[in-house]
């Protein structure tokens, strides 16, 4: 039976981990992220799964110190998996397995390697994203590719949408790649970086609006960090705003005074600097939702303007 050490966590970790169980890989070692209780967890549980399986689990801060590795050695596996795990692994666990360490990545590589593949390609307003099952070398995200599986991103799908979709098309990857991979006859290619892109991890203050952008980049950032994730948020008169979903609405009604903010026939809009505006769909001050027909009294001398960073 082939042997395998996992790395996994969130949706994508569980998906992949379901198809290695149901392929009856034999997994002596899987680890996974202790649930940070700051972060809103929106996906289902590596930890569970691998317990309702009785499989040995472990949650270190880092895996990369003697102590893992000489466990890892002890498992000797024939492969390694690292499913949306969130630490790189170091050289000596990438050598560990004969027969490779393979990393499902959430993007169509060589583009988006790095941090938040999903968030940035909805930040740069991408029609189609993916997922790459792909060999670990030092570089990340940058060993041979194995397969892909492309999926859209339409004009309103948020990071939690897009997070899903990734989830299933790692599942499908996987279920087609595995049985090639066990077999020994898997072809991989190299990646072309030159033609790629890298991108770093973002941080909640990301979420900030800038209103010197058009209303297209505005919608693009608010769907890439909307709930579950932080939100993106306007300051207005010293309080701050969560603009948490938006719609891209015709022309601005106010075209003197974009950026501003107002209500309309009971709903709120933005007018923006590129001649269009947005219809909020939800907005929020302290947490709470904002109704247009009752606006508190930072917003009540309307239009209010809106400024860049």
């Amino acid at each position: 039976m082939t042997r395998a050490i996992v790395f996994a966590y969130s949706e994508v970790g569980v998906r992949c981990l379901e198809v290695l169980l149901a392929q009856d890989v034999d997994i002596p070692l899987l680890f996974t992220h202790a649930d940070d209780p700051g972060e809103g967890r929106w996906f289902a549980s590596v930890r569970e799964l691998a317990e309702r399986h009785r499989l040995h689990v472990e949650t270190p801060p880092d895996p990369n110190t003697p102590r893992w590795l000489e466990m890892g050695r002890a498992a000797r596996p024939d492969f390694l998996f690292s499913f949306y795990y969130r630490h790189l692994l170091s050289l000596e666990w990438l050598r560990l397995a004969p027969r490779g360490a393979l990393n499902m990545h959430g993007s169509l590589l060589p583009k988006y390697r790095g941090r938040a593949p999903v968030h940035w390609a909805i930040l740069n307003g991408e029609t189609e994203t993916g997922v790459s099952l792909h060999y670990m070398v030092e570089k990340p995200d940058a060993g041979a590719l194995v397969d892909q599986q492309p999926v859209p991103i339409l004009e309103n799908d948020t990071a939690l949408d897009v997070s899903l979709k990734v989830a299933g098309a790692a599942a499908q990857l996987m279920q087609r790649a595995l049985p090639r991979l066990l077999a020994g006859t898997a072809d991989a290619r190299p990646l072309d970086l030159g033609q790629g892109s890298y991108f770093g991890r973002r941080r909640p203050e990301d979420g900030r609006i800038d209103w010197r952008r058009g209303a297209r980049q505005v919608h693009d950032l608010v769907r890439a960090v909307a709930p579950p994730f932080p939100g993106a948020f306007t300051e207005v008169n010293g309080c701050r705003l969560g603009v948490l979903e938006t719609r891209v609405d015709g022309a601005v009604r106010h075209p003197g005074r974009a950026p501003c903010l107002y209500a309309e026939a009971g709903r709120w809009y933005a007018d923006c600097v590129d001649g269009r505006r947005l219809w909020i769909v939800r907005l929020e001050l302290d947490n709470k939702p904002v109704g247009a027909d009752a606006a508190p009294a930072v917003l009540s001398n309307q239009p209010v303007a809106l400024s860049g960073f």
